[in-house]
């Protein structure tokens, strides 16, 4: 379970602090969080597509994450790129547990 992130600050934040990690089709982005609820934002530009194909791109980045273990008291921001529209679900979830596992392990390194 998780918190939705949808204000611009919240967003801005993330960008400017988190770590980032790039697999497949997907960006994530994460840092820490001085409470407790995980928060997850959803982003997918125009290159993704028209409307249809970004609210598509989301829904699929948000049906992802809930089968995917996230840490507690960490935000992270998923982006879509392209390829999420057409991929095959089971590799939106993959992609999706190794840039997570990838930001925190980059995340604790440094």
């Amino acid at each position: 379970m998780y918190l939705s992130l949808a204000s611009g600050s919240g967003f801005s934040k993330v960008y400017r602090t988190g770590s980032r990690s790039h697999k497949g089709g997907i960006t994530v982005i994460q840092t820490p969080r001085e409470t407790s609820p995980t928060e997850v934002g959803f982003v997918a530009g125009k290159k993704v597509g028209n409307a249809v194909a970004r609210n598509r791109a989301k829904r699929r980045l948000r049906e992802a994450t809930r089968r995917v273990v996230l840490a507690p008291g960490t935000t992270y921001v998923v982006i879509a790129d392209r390829g999420v529209v057409d991929a095959p679900f089971p590799s939106i979830v993959g992609w999706l547990e190794n840039a997570i596992r990838d930001g925190a392990v980059r995340k604790r390194d440094e």
